[in-house]
């Protein structure tokens, strides 16, 4: 009886021993694919060239010698019709970060982030110092509108299987409601099973 128990747990010790997970760090510009799906890499790469790409453009140039100033953009929705679930809010601040880093540009808050700012800016009207407070209507308006589309096709057979994501973004003037630059970008995946 001794021997079986002794016997179990060391067979029960050696399983785990083989099945010992390791993690390893990797530098965040690492590119790694293991499933074939979206990934950090995918995001970063798309946002960076679409960004370049459009500000690479006539429009740019248009917009400042017509106003004598930079653009204000602000980044409107970044729709998931993918097969996938994708954290767009990663790729929205992979845009941002893009248009930021550019300097040709000035960026504004959207959606709930804006909404947190005016949170403050309501709070302080009541409990900050007359010299500190914030006033209401000073905040940049956008010029701009970023908004996309994160598409998807799939054709599989047996265990191969061809992905392929379509990213479009369209910058449209919000006075006009003028398309100023569309851009398009398809990474195409080949996964076999």
């Amino acid at each position: 009886m001794k021997y079986r128990i002794v016997s179990s747990i060391i067979l029960i010790l050696l399983i785990n021993a083989c099945t010992t997970r390791q993690v390893k760090r990797l530098d965040e510009s690492t590119q790694m694919d293991l499933s074939g799906r979206w990934n950090d890499t995918d995001s970063r790469l798309v946002a960076e060239e679409m960004i370049n790409d459009g500000l690479s453009r006539r429009w740019l140039t248009d917009f400042f010698e017509a106003n004598s100033k930079k653009p204000t953009v602000i980044v409107g929705m970044i729709k998931n019709k993918t097969h996938e679930i994708i954290s767009t809010g990663t790729f929205i601040k992979d845009i941002e970060r893009a248009y930021v880093n550019s300097g040709k540009v000035r960026l504004v808050q959207a959606g709930e982030a804006r909404e947190e700012l005016r949170d403050e800016r309501a709070d302080q009207q009541e409990f900050a110092s007359t010299q500190s407070i914030k006033k209401w209507g000073l905040e940049k308006g956008a010029d701009l509108m970023l908004q996309g589309v994160i598409d998807s096709i799939v054709d599989q057979l047996d265990n191969r299987k061809v992905v392929i994501y379509q990213i479009d973004m369209e910058l449209t003037d919000i006075q006009t409601n003028e398309k100023v630059w569309i851009g398009s970008k398809k990474i195409k995946k080949y996964i076999k099973n």
